[in-house]
């Protein structure tokens, strides 16, 4: 890809498609962006080598969305934007405040379609645990496995927000797969964008909502939040894609199979977004050294491939001396945190890969027709000929197209009919 180009290339999108065929792709993509991105600059440094991401403490007095601080980033992938480092005020999934960081980018080309410049407030997928994989850090050195899709955005001329989450880059334990804290961390980096001069981002501009995955999760409970916790927000869709909706049913689901390390990634999440969980009571010796082996792991790393390893096709039990899943405590959290309880306010174009191999398709199924069954407006897309990592790249052109009739103010029809 040249200097100056937002647009993806055509060469490129072939071997996307080609190489997503699962999970490990996503690796395999990162690393294949190195070779199209300008070398990032030398004083790049990981987040906890970074004072930056060390939020001042106490926090300054504000509200959710409130930059604390920001800087120009590098975004070497592409050229012909201009990107921001933020560290802005969120809130936990029990509400405290908190410092979130993230990044928005905007293109440098003047706006020329209908009405202000939209907005796009980007989840993102599974990154892991460790502040290395905080997202500001990896589009910053250019080796972010989203971030041509992100680039399609920028290449309709709209601004996009991407949230780090809470505890990826700050400091803390990333609370992974916690809906609560990551849909006002979706919402808040909107706030941020907008409320920060130097994006040019008006503050009723449009909005639009956008995840799959992990990042499916953020937006799913962005969409079911904004009108409540975030009515400022001129939100006019969300695209959500292979959506984790149900925590304990997808648990079950992983649990002894290959990628069962993700759902131990998530009873990390949850311990750290609920202390009194107290996830080390109930590890036997194999789960407390999983645990501290696996604490700071990224999904784009080598070291990866141990975690799914060791933790494949192997039974919870394993590594516990009494499942948290059987837990009252844990259920009750978990509960709090699956969707379909409220019908998102603004349409929903919900993806989903038949043959998903991570997010089981019944309990995506189940939350699109309980949004439908609340009144929402939802487009609801399946995939015949898609794992997981396919859904994402199959769907990203319906979702684009999606939010960009609701920018251009056409009606979504919607299919809870059908």
């Amino acid at each position: 890809m040249t200097k100056g180009s937002v647009s993806m290339s055509t060469s490129l999108r072939r071997v996307v498609r080609s190489v997503l065929g699962s999970c490990v792709g996503v690796a395999i993509v990162a690393t294949a962006l190195q070779g199209t991105a300008q070398a990032a600059p030398a004083d790049v440094q990981p987040p906890g080598q970074d004072v930056f991401y060390t939020p001042p403490s106490p926090l300054p007095q504000g509200k959710p969305g409130d930059v604390i601080r920001s800087r120009q980033s590098p975004y070497p992938t592409f050229g012909d934007a201009k990107a921001w480092q933020v560290l802005y005020r969120s809130e936990s999934a029990t509400g405290e405040p908190i410092a979130v960081s993230g990044t928005v980018v905007v293109p440098t080309k003047a706006w020329t379609g209908k009405g202000k410049r939209p907005l796009v407030t980007w989840g993102v997928g599974t990154r892991g645990l460790g502040d290395a994989c905080a997202p500001s850090y990896t589009l910053a050195t250019g080796l972010d496995y989203e971030a041509l899709f992100i680039a399609d955005a920028l290449s309709r001329g709209w601004a996009v927000a991407i949230t780090d989450m809470q505890g990826l880059g700050t400091p803390g334990q990333h609370t992974y797969e916690v809906g609560q804290s990551q849909g006002r961390a979706v919402l808040n980096i909107a706030r941020a964008a907008e409320r920060f001069g130097e994006t040019g981002i008006a503050a009723d501009a449009p909005v639009g909502i956008m995840g799959y995955s992990q990042g499916g999760t953020s937006a799913g409970w962005a969409a079911q939040l904004a009108a409540s916790y975030a009515p400022d927000l001129q939100v006019k869709g969300t695209a959500a894609g292979g959506v984790p909706a149900d925590l304990l049913a997808v648990a079950k689901s992983l649990d002894q199979g290959p990628f069962a390390a993700l759902m131990y990634m998530a009873a990390v999440g949850y311990d750290a977004a609920y202390p009194e969980l107290n996830l080390q009571k109930y590890l036997n010796e194999n789960g407390k050294k999983l645990l501290a082996d696996t604490k700071d792991i990224c999904l784009v790393s080598v070291d990866i491939v141990p975690a799914l390893f060791n933790t494949a096709f192997k039974k919870i039990s394993d590594f516990t001396t009494t499942s948290p899943l059987d837990q009252p405590d844990w259920q009750a959290r978990l509960k709090e945190n699956r969707l379909g309880g409220t019908a998102p306010s603004a349409p929903v174009f919900q993806a989903q890969a038949v043959f998903d191999e991570i997010i089981p398709f019944q309990q995506a199924d189940t939350l699109h027709k309980e949004w439908c069954a609340k009144g929402a407006n939802v487009t609801w897309k399946t995939y015949l000929f898609a794992e997981h990592a396919l859904g994402m790249v199959q769907s990203e052109p319906d979702a684009m197209t999606f939010l960009a009739d609701r920018f251009a103010g056409k009606p979504a029809q919607g299919n809870c009919a059908a």
